[in-house]
């Protein structure tokens, strides 16, 4: 549907812990990436567990890229803020050793308005990161 060549995209559904794993193992690389897992911690109280997950598979995915590989990260975790989704991801790169850079930023649509007294609903969240 979106005009991309059967013969150069490879579509997945899987668990992408162990997937990411088997892949760094086979020493498989990309040019680009797209991680958009389920919600991770609906809470901030549950935050912290998070994190762990979203560093664990963006740090594999660091490692799958090709020099100038992208990778498009998404979280849809209200306990997990803007602000905090870019540090882990910024750790992530940083303990996979690339040198990275973040050049863009994804949010909700405006239809999705955030009410301020409920900073939680700004949940939908993605970055766009290049591997120099």
């Amino acid at each position: 549907m979106n005009g991309l060549p059967a013969d150069r995209c490879e579509w997945i559904e899987a668990d992408v812990f162990q997937l990411l794993r088997k892949m760094r193992d086979q020493g498989r690389q990309f040019d680009l990436i797209i991680l958009d897992p389920p919600k991770f911690a609906p809470t901030s109280a549950t935050a912290e567990r998070a994190a762990r997950g979203y560093k664990d598979i963006n740090l594999l995915a660091f490692k799958l890229l090709r020099p100038g590989g992208l990778l498009a990260t998404f979280s849809c975790s209200g306990g997990v803020s803007a602000d905090l989704f870019r540090k882990i991801v910024a750790g992530a790169a940083l303990d996979a050793s690339v040198d990275a850079q973040m050049i863009g930023q994804f949010h909700a649509a405006p239809d999705h308005p955030v009410a301020l007294a409920f900073p939680e609903g700004e949940y939908l969240k993605g970055l766009l990161c290049r591997v120099g």
